[in-house]
């Protein structure tokens, strides 16, 4: 059997290793040559329709360059003519390096009955000063006469004359054909008329799209086929994810032949999204054979990647996305995690740090004695067997109580240092006053005032918040940033509230989540009681003591161990 190590070295060199094909008749091994799948992101674009999504100028211009530096072949900016802000996109960008992306800008054929030198569209396009523009066009006979409301031979025109006004002014066009597999399965012969355009008209390469995001995989192997024995001209594929097929979509049309995917990264965009990047550059890499994408190295920084546009549009992150989620690698249940400490591959498709990923041991009323051991693995505190029930015989008692450390590692590393005696606080509460007054045809005004012993010391101090937990997070602040000046570059990030036992109406228990973060780490703390204020007190308290223990070195981080 083989080693986790012989494992994961294997997984590594996976990308470096050449593939080989035996000719029989000249018996020698001759390596083959891998394929480069450009990615085209569009996560500017496209992804800025998804719901919740708002980039600003500063914004695009952050994604556009951790996308360069990565090696990402094209970055679409926006429609030049749609608003100022993606107009002003370009005009920096121009002005900008560009280590391997080129930037496109996106624009529609001309108007109907329209020269594109008369067209405001084709103007915005040619004067984007992108080296790239990418046109889109109509295939399908249904939207060509009952959106348009064109004849067949004035869409083909269209979609010829826009292509040759941007391509002699200098520009690599790419087109994009609109609908190309409802168009292929409605009128086959149109379809392929559609792009047969483009081609003609000076398209460096025809995009297909399935708008919609509704084909199943072996239709678009199909239309794909249709297309390439059509064109002479590379394709690409571009899918949505109305079907929940995207990546499935666009693997096929990697594997029958196209060139190109365009996609946007954790798959944001309009209604159900756009294909996510990162699951198709982690499967060409690590479970298709003989492809190639973005530049060596980037593969490991994939769920970083993920993380900083969640975090520049201001999204919460996916837990349960594939390949970089937080709980891509997360393991509860006692038995696999007791396959995993043996043998990690058991219960995983691929070691997470080749995507950037980690490990992730869940605490919970489910654990077995292996979860607590690879919890206190990093305390090197595995080997004692009496410790370890402890910690496993409090969980489970503080689990029925309404505690849930599955979602709050943070309490559970400060519950794993109480139980071997090495918890020692920081600060000691003595009292807490929380006021909020309302006037008429005013706002409510939140105060607390807190009485805390610091390192002997006494403290009353007092904080005004939007609410009672927002107070005293001021307060608390207040109280201990002079001791503790690092808890400045702390936040609060997120706070949930769930009634546990709602049988009890108003005097039901409700458990409290707190999410902090600050310049390396993300973390959450969980509290317990009748009262929510009280509640939200144990999981304040437990957030900055998690900060202070873990800038201290006490506590040990994901963050510290890599």
């Amino acid at each position: 059997m083989q080693s986790e190590k012989q494992y994961r070295d294997r997984q590594g060199a996976a990308l470096a290793a050449p593939t080989y094909s035996f000719f029989f008749s000249l018996k020698i091994l001759v390596p083959a040559m891998s394929q480069r799948i450009q990615m085209y992101d569009t996560t500017l674009r496209d992804g800025s329709q998804g719901e919740g999504v708002n980039f600003s100028l500063q914004d695009k211009l952050l994604i556009a360059q951790k996308l360069d530096e990565l090696g990402f072949d094209y970055i679409e900016g926006g429609y030049p003519l749609s608003n100022p802000k993606d107009l002003e996109f370009f005009q920096r960008a121009a002005q900008m390096e560009w280590k391997h992306a080129k930037i496109a800008s996106f624009g529609m054929t001309r108007r109907r009955d329209c020269h594109p030198k008369d067209d405001i569209g084709m103007q915005a396009l040619r004067d984007s000063k992108s080296p790239v523009c990418t046109v889109v066009g109509k295939t399908w006979d249904l939207h060509v006469n009952e959106v348009l409301r064109v004849d067949e031979a004035e869409n083909l025109a269209m979609i010829r004359d826009s292509v040759s006004f941007l391509v002699e002014a200098g520009r690599e066009v790419i087109y994009d054909a609109e609908h190309y597999f409802d168009g292929w399965r409605s009128n086959p012969e149109f379809a392929l008329k559609t792009i047969m355009a483009a081609e003609q008209a000076g398209a460096s390469l025809v995009c297909l799209c399935d708008t919609n995001g509704g084909r199943l995989p072996e239709d678009v192997v199909a239309a794909v086929k249709a297309a390439q024995s059509t064109l002479k001209i590379p394709v690409g594929i571009h899918c949505h994810n109305d079907g929940d097929l995207a990546v499935a979509n666009s693997l096929a049309a990697v594997d029958t032949g196209a060139l190109q995917v365009q996609g946007t990264i954790n798959g944001i965009g309009e209604r159900c999204g756009n294909v996510d990047l990162i699951s198709v550059i982690a499967n060409l890499a690590y479970k298709k054979k003989g492809y190639e994408s973005l530049q060596p190295g980037s593969l490991a920084h994939l769920c970083e990647l993920s993380r900083y546009v969640y975090e520049v549009a201001n999204l919460n992150f996916r837990n349960g996305q594939a390949w970089v989620g937080r709980s891509a690698f997360a393991h509860k249940g006692g038995m696999h995690v007791h396959a995993v400490n043996r043998i990690a591959h058991s219960y995983e498709h691929i070691d997470p740090a080749l995507v950037g990923n980690e490990r992730r041991v869940l605490v919970s009323e489910l654990s077995g004695r292996s979860n607590i051991v690879a919890k206190a693995t990093k305390y090197k505190l595995e080997h004692d067997g009496e410790l370890m029930k402890k910690i496993l015989d409090r969980v489970q008692d503080l689990e029925n109580e309404g505690y849930q450390f599955e979602a709050a590692e943070a309490t559970f590393d400060l519950l794993i240092l109480k139980a071997a005696g090495t918890y020692e606080p920081r600060f000691r509460r003595k009292s807490y006053h929380v006021h909020v007054e309302t006037q008429a045809d005013s706002a409510a005004v939140t105060t607390a005032v807190l009485k805390l012993d610091v390192n002997g010391q006494e403290t009353l101090v007092a904080g005004e918040g939007d609410g009672p937990v927002n107070a005293l997070d001021h307060a608390l602040r207040k109280a201990l940033v002079a001791a503790y000046p690092s808890l400045e570059q702390m936040q609060l990030v997120d706070y949930k509230v769930r009634v546990i036992n709602s049988t009890e109406g108003t005097a039901a228990k409700v458990r409290v989540i707190i999410e902090s973060r600050d310049e390396t780490d993300v973390w959450s703390t969980v509290g317990v009681s009748e009262n929510i204020i009280e509640a939200s007190w144990i999981a304040l308290v437990d957030s900055v003591e998690y900060k202070i223990f873990k800038d201290a070195g006490i506590v040990i981080t994901n963050a510290a161990k890599a």
